[in-house]
């Protein structure tokens, strides 16, 4: 059975862990010694070994939004101008131009997911000019799944059936609360009838997985807002549903300084929101998978989980596992695998990189053999909630040891003969059982810099 935390244990782990999406974590990646040439190699090394078995994964980011949306922290570009879409697509064709020349051969592309930004800002004939160009370069996998996030505001029945008729068939809407002054405050007022006409076009097209991302710890909310929210939510009865928490970063985003650290709920209040909404939805029939998302029962996403194939990337989780995620647009990251890497975050000189018919390379990090070890304990951690015995012998040291007696004596975690298992009380938190397995972030902490042997 499960049941809600206790409070003592939820002021104890309510610290900022990474959501862990990659290991080892984007701040401790390299911008200063980091080049392109050992980048292609492990691109063509992982693709060499992978594509004709698993294919790759391609993620496309389209950074522009009409209005700020002050809560995001996502890299993005405001503007009303809608003649910057052509330049911009352009710009991403070039960019897999240049991937597809390293690839060698013709892709299998197995998984793509459309994510911003605002992807339904550009029109659905330049998408469709964009993605038709790139699907007949490939190879399409027989179990493909495509994706796209929209905005209920915004996502017309054009932009849904000119998607879906080319292959896509999940969409997931960034609703993040449906108060109006949480609304306001955000500076993203869209009623729930827009909502709901976006979610009734989606099914009514033929979308088998439509997912909400919703937020806590936004300014002005409350347990009664949060619980409104979701009771309407719940109406629509979404397949799938990611509940993240607000990072308040003004000194990084300075659209956040539109409200004050007084109008945001404290921690114990944040932390019941989540609660709040994590009750609601196990009322509902949501199950938890892995951190911070829900699905029902019906959808994919719950069936990977209980069949063992979840994976996590940096699409967040998903149901293909590839070995290579090819990353295009401004701010992209992308997975070899052995490696991974960031593209410049600026339009500009995203676009001046591939004009010029180089990779717009602006950081990445290099795998030790320490750093894939680590990332599989990780990834078998957050995607199944348990972790095999012989990844846990490889990966223990005395700091693993320590942060796990702990969370055993938490009731966060059980030891079941030589396994490791997240208990059902500890799901809530599964990241502060990843943090446990993240030795760079302990090093980094402690001024320690050792150096480790390659993988490739």
């Amino acid at each position: 059975m499960i049941t809600a935390p206790e409070t003592s244990l939820l002021k104890k782990y309510d610290v900022p862990v990474p959501r862990y999406t990659s290991y080892p974590t984007v701040p401790c990646w390299n911008v200063n010694d980091f080049s392109a040439k050992p980048w292609i190699q492990a691109v063509e090394k992982v693709f060499d070994e992978t594509n004709d078995s698993q294919g790759i994964s391609l993620y496309i980011h389209l950074p522009f939004c009409e209005s700020l949306c002050t809560y995001c922290a996502c890299n993005t570009r405001i503007t009303k101008n809608h003649a910057v879409e052509e330049r911009y697509l352009r710009s991403v064709l070039t960019e897999w131009e240049l991937y597809r020349y390293i690839f060698g051969k013709k892709p299998q592309l197995r998984e793509l997911h459309l994510g911003g930004g605002t992807p339904t800002f550009f029109s659905p004939q330049n998408l469709h000019t964009l993605l038709h160009t790139i699907l007949d370069s490939c190879t399409l996998h027989p179990q493909r799944e495509f994706s796209f996030e929209g905005h209920p505001n915004n996502t017309t029945a054009e932009h849904l059936q000119t998607l879906y008729n080319l292959g896509f068939r999940r969409v997931s809407y960034g609703v993040q609360d449906l108060d109006l002054t949480v609304q306001t405050a955000i500076h993203r007022i869209q009623p729930f009838v827009n909502v709901e006409t976006a979610v009734q076009n989606s099914r009514g097209i033929g979308y088998d997985s439509i997912g909400f991302d919703l937020i806590y710890g936004l300014p002005y909310q409350t347990v009664e807002t949060i619980a409104e929210t979701f009771r309407q939510v719940i109406q629509l009865r979404p397949d799938r549903i990611a509940f993240y928490s607000y990072a308040h970063v003004p000194w990084l985003k300075p659209g956040q300084r539109g409200y004050e650290d007084a109008n945001l709920p404290n921690d114990a209040t944040k932390r019941l929101l989540y609660e709040t909404g994590r009750r609601l939805l196990h009322a509902a029939g949501y199950h938890d998978i892995g951190m911070d998302h829900f699905s029902l029962e019906s959808d994919a996403l719950y069936r990977a989980a209980q069949e063992g194939s979840l994976h996590r990337n940096f699409m967040g989780y998903t149901t293909s596992h590839t070995q290579l995620l090819v990353g295009l647009g401004a701010s992209s990251i992308s997975d070899a695998g052995y490696a991974y890497a960031q593209n410049s975050k600026s339009v500009e000189e995203y676009e001046a990189a591939v004009a010029g018919h180089h990779l717009p390379l602006l950081k990445g990090h290099l795998q030790t053999d320490e750093d894939r070890l680590l990332r599989r304990c990780i990834l078998e951690i957050a995607c199944q909630g348990k972790l095999g015995g012989a990844l846990l012998a490889q990966a223990l040291d005395e700091g693993i040891a320590l942060g796990l007696r702990e969370l055993e004596m938490d009731g966060i975690v059980e030891f079941r003969e030589d396994e490791l298992w997240v208990t059902e009380n500890g799901r809530a938190f599964i990241r502060n059982v990843c943090y446990v397995f993240d030795k760079r972030m302990r090093r980094q902490q402690s001024g320690m810099t050792p150096v480790f042997s390659r993988a490739i």
